[in-house]
């Protein structure tokens, strides 16, 4: 489903009623018809208590008077509250004020000096309509909007908004001042950026989108490159397990990760490549550590790589490394390989060498932030699985900069540098290196744990290694890494929630998202 920003929405909606003939009245009449739609399916019962339109005096207000005329219509009984003089609405919004009043429809205007009456209007009533703002404002909404959002949201009675909760930015999700705290938002054609990601997520409640017709030739001008994942999108690159088939079909991954101190990273790593249907999988790694890794990983073959005293790899010569990568069809780098001399010029050989499908993770990234450059010259552009730290170090900056936009840091980095990104946290961000964005819904607070990391980067170079193209890889291992975490929480609990909990439930959990949602 394309996510859009407030530009985005703007252009499209002009498209389509200036180049394409769509009356704006006729998209405003869908939206109110998509909004009174989510309403009943949702809210039937308290709506039949009484409902208020809180309308503002621009085209948000003129969907909210929509509403409150249809509501009436099927004996739904709404009143208008409008924070403004009906002589200062926008044309549409007029038109559908005058409509709303034919069907004696109740409109009271409420000033700055009586908002006691607003008060008095939302008394006894059982949702409120927000209608206040759209996805135009980009400054603290303050004065008379803002003492009518506060009252609205200490009045206690749910609040469904009109495309987004009045006072969120439309493009970043945070509040501008103030901001309505929806029960419900039901977006209009598309979601808005600002509704899919942190913070704006703790306004919007449940997001429901209504279809008002937006012709299909603007949004082809427009090209929204921002995606939510969906399931029913999802589930269809689940691979699938041919009867006349081997091992070898399904790919051989290596993996290069573990240091003394962190070989339960490349344990991790290694496990979920084959809960995640590798044919097999390799850990090389220090030799001083294959006892541990050998005596563990029963199901996974060791290559044991010369090290130093200090116990770290030494980098290898040409011939060592064909026959390392000899029939292997994907690599994952990094997960505890340590930060030192010896792994960056491991890692320089893969990024001037490497043919295979690979995933960067972890110290692996480390590595790489101390010569970024480098990664614009990779032979075969990579997989980078960052955490907000990790991305804030290959990037220069601090967290609190990158968290300002992660979407937008995301997609830059990806571009400019060409590569794929994998921006880990709430809300993963996944940007290719043309440009696109998925930004995933799946995935709790009790993923917040050591290794689940890890877990995710075996899941991707096992998706890969599977044949996946980067971009299905990342879609899929992101989304089906946090869709595991929902199910396994579900049972479990969100605390003390454990990256191999999440392994154990990768068989079942690509079983149950292959098939269609019930």
């Amino acid at each position: 489903m394309f996510v859009v920003t407030a530009a985005q929405m703007r252009e499209m909606d002009r498209l389509t009623i200036q180049k394409y003939g769509v009356l704006s009245l006729t998209l405003m009449e869908r939206a109110g018809e998509g909004i009174t739609k989510a309403i009943l399916e949702r809210f039937e019962r308290v709506a039949k208590k009484g409902v208020l339109v809180v309308a503002g005096k621009g085209n948000n207000g003129g969907d909210g008077l929509v509403v409150a005329r249809l509501l009436k219509k099927k004996r739904i009984p709404s009143e208008v509250a409008l924070l403004a003089r009906k002589n200062e609405l926008s044309p549409d919004a007029a038109h559908n004020l005058r409509a709303y009043v034919r069907v004696r429809g109740k409109v009271t205007e409420i000033a700055e000096a009586s908002l006691g009456l607003l008060s008095e209007r939302m008394r006894g009533k059982g949702l409120l309509v927000d209608g206040i703002l759209g996805t135009g404002i980009k400054k603290a909404v303050s004065g008379l909007y803002g003492e009518a959002i506060t009252l609205m949201n200490a009045s206690g009675i749910p609040i469904v908004s009109v495309d987004i909760p009045s006072g969120l930015d439309t493009d970043n999700g945070t509040p501008l001042g103030v901001a309505v705290q929806a029960e419900m938002t039901v977006a209009l054609a598309y979601p808005k950026l600002g509704e899919v990601i942190h913070p704006g997520l703790n306004y919007v409640g449940d997001l429901a989108v209504a279809d008002i017709g937006i012709d299909p030739r603007a949004v082809e001008e427009v090209s929204p490159n921002t995606e939510l994942l969906e399931r029913e999108e999802v589930r269809w690159l689940v691979p699938i397990r041919e009867p006349d088939t081997h091992k070898g079909t399904y790919g051989h991954v290596l993996v290069m990760a573990g240091s003394r101190g962190k070989t339960g990273a490349a344990i991790l790593a290694c496990r979920a490549g084959m809960r995640s249907g590798a044919g097999l999988v390799t850990l090389a790694a220090p030799r001083s550590l294959n006892d541990i890794f050998a005596s563990t990983l029963v199901e996974v073959m060791t290559e044991r790589l010369r090290d130093n005293a200090a116990e770290e790899m030494e980098p290898l010569g040409d011939e060592e490394w064909r026959r390392l990568l000899d029939r292997k069809s994907s690599l994952l780098f990094g997960p505890g390989i340590g930060v030192n001399d010896s792994t960056r010029s491991t890692l320089r050989w893969l990024l001037r060498n490497l043919e295979i499908p690979w995933v960067i993770d972890a110290d692996g990234l480390n590595n790489l932030a101390l010569e970024i450059d480098r990664l614009r010259n990779a032979k075969t552009p990579p997989i980078l699985t960052p955490h907000p730290g990790e991305m804030a170090r290959l990037i220069n900056k601090d967290t609190a900069t990158l968290s300002r936009d992660r979407v937008g840091a995301a997609r830059s980095f990806a571009t400019q540098h060409r590569c794929h990104v994998v921006l880990k946290g709430a809300r993963t961000v996944i940007a290719t290196p043309e440009g696109k964005v998925f930004i995933n819904p799946t995935g709790n607070p009790g993923m917040a744990s050591g290794g689940m990391g890890d877990v995710l980067a075996g899941i991707l170079a096992a998706l890969l290694g599977q044949g996946l193209s980067p971009e299905n890889a990342m879609k899929l291992g992101v989304y089906l890494h946090g869709f595991v975490g929902d199910r396994v929480a579900a049972e479990k609990g969100q605390i003390g929630l454990i990256a191999s909990d999440i392994i154990g439930g990768l068989p079942p959990g690509m079983r149950a998202l292959s098939m269609a949602a019930s």
